[in-house]
């Protein structure tokens, strides 16, 4: 779309500029040299605002603009029946659409609309346009400011955008990175105080530890960009392969798409209640269940083991409940039955 834009607006001022110079050369040869000039002028401030406009600083666009103007209103009388009477319309459409201040594009505009007036009393043609005419010359500008009005939301929504995905982007690295690399130090800690006291088994069992971490959050992290880089996570798959590494049983109610943070969510809340399930109910069965409902998804994580508070890891319950909250959601989690239930629900 933009790039159909841009090309329209120079090719607007071409067909103009190309028709006025045909229209006046088969007008009769007594043509006043003034009108020559003034085609000149305003095919010149014509092609500069449809080519490098954009470019040029606030102080030299408001001179070409108001030059555009004061130009083209004397040929909408100078010059009435050929294509020269269009410049006056691009050029208070270009005042709406590219000048900063709203004021001095009207203020171009109104100024506009009474000098084609004046200029056509002043010429007082046979065949010159009606005064109403003249004074919608100005009109032009509001569709500029309307066509700025739009770009500015757009360029607006784009930055929001871009924000609400760094911001997905630090929660993703900072649930991944941060706890391989807190797991890594809590283990390496452990290792050289157990090396200090002696104790050299068990210190290397601490080592082989803080490797399993590493290597577990280098495929964490993998699977964080791959899921960052993809417009949609295969959801039930990912749980899926969770439930068979982790020994668990897994059934999915209804299937449908959800966005990637939402699927990243459901995915980081199952890998968390997994880790605690297997932590502090090692042994247990536990149970998957992945529900659609019309509006809203549901993961239910539940275990037949102690239905005791289990120790915060991996993301733990308070960065769970933060990121279901930050995407209008709910956790639960707590003694449920006869063991223990993490419950996440998020609005799709």
């Amino acid at each position: 779309m933009m790039f159909a834009d841009g090309l329209f607006r120079p090719l607007v001022a071409l067909v103009i500029s190309v028709l006025t110079v045909i229209h006046l050369i088969d007008r009769p040869p007594h043509l006043p040299e003034l009108t020559w000039t003034l085609t000149a002028v305003a095919i010149a401030a014509a092609v500069t605002s449809a080519f490098v406009l954009d470019r040029l600083s606030e102080r030299w666009a408001i001179a070409v603009v108001t030059v555009f103007v004061l130009v083209s209103a004397p040929l909408f009388a100078l010059a009435p029946a050929t294509a020269a009477v269009a410049f006056v319309f691009l050029a208070t459409s270009t005042a709406g659409r590219r000048l900063r201040s709203m004021q001095l594009a009207i203020g171009l505009a109104v100024a506009g609309s009474l000098l084609t007036t004046y200029s056509t009393w002043l010429v007082d043609s046979p065949d010159g346009p009606s005064w109403w005419l003249c004074l919608t010359a100005g009109l032009p500008v509001f569709f500029g400011l309307i066509r700025r009005e739009r770009a500015n939301a757009q360029v607006a929504a784009e930055y929001a955008a871009a924000l609400e995905e760094r911001g997905r982007i630090a929660r993703e690295i900072h649930d991944v990175v941060g706890h391989s690399l807190s797991g890594i130090a809590v283990q390496l800690d452990m290792a050289d105080a157990l090396h200090a006291a002696g104790k050299t088994a068990e210190a290397n069992e601490a080592v082989l530890r803080a490797r399993a971490l590493a290597v577990s959050g280098l495929k964490e992290t993998r699977r964080a960009v791959h899921a960052l880089k993809d417009a949609a996570l295969p959801l039930p798959e990912s749980i899926a392969k969770l439930a068979e590494t982790h020994g668990a049983s897994f059934r999915v109610v209804g299937e449908d798409a959800v966005s990637v943070e939402i699927a990243q969510a459901i995915i980081r809340a199952a890998q968390e209640a997994l880790t605690n399930a297997h932590k502090h109910a090692p042994g247990a069965d536990v149970e998957i269940v992945l529900e659609y409902t019309a509006s809203t998804i549901k993961l239910t994580v539940t275990d037949n083991g102690p239905a005791g508070e289990p120790q915060h890891g991996g993301m733990g319950l308070n960065g769970m409940r933060e990121r279901a909250a930050l995407l209008g959601g709910t956790l639960f989690a707590g003694p449920e039955g006869p063991g223990w239930t993490v419950r996440m629900e998020l609005p799709r």
